[in-house]
């Protein structure tokens, strides 16, 4: 975890160490409009029934499709992340030769 001071202080990151909980946060966001669109779409149902029934696959497929791609974004900021400490390694190996 990070430290107060941390925000302050350029020498660590805190993003990977706060990606977790974001992701959480965006996966509850995308939970709540897909059933947000399943009850709307249940309600539709009664004005079309065909209309209303994509409204709800829609709303399913959204979820999945939401939940994958936060993940990739998640994922992606990490590994940004991750590179930019193996290069750092490498660079603080590559001075100790010299």
């Amino acid at each position: 975890m990070f430290e107060f001071r941390d925000l302050f202080q350029w020498d660590r990151f805190i993003t990977p160490t706060i990606i977790k909980t974001f992701y959480w946060l965006v996966i509850a966001l995308i939970i709540l409009f897909g059933i947000s669109g399943i009850f709307s779409g249940l309600a539709a149902m009664a004005i079309s029934p065909f209309g209303g029934f994509i409204l709800v696959l829609s709303s399913l497929a959204s979820i999945v499709v939401g939940i994958i791609c936060a993940r990739i974004g998640s994922e992606f900021i990490l590994i940004v992340f991750r590179i930019n400490e193996h290069l750092g390694a490498i660079r603080d190996q590559g001075q100790g030769q010299h």
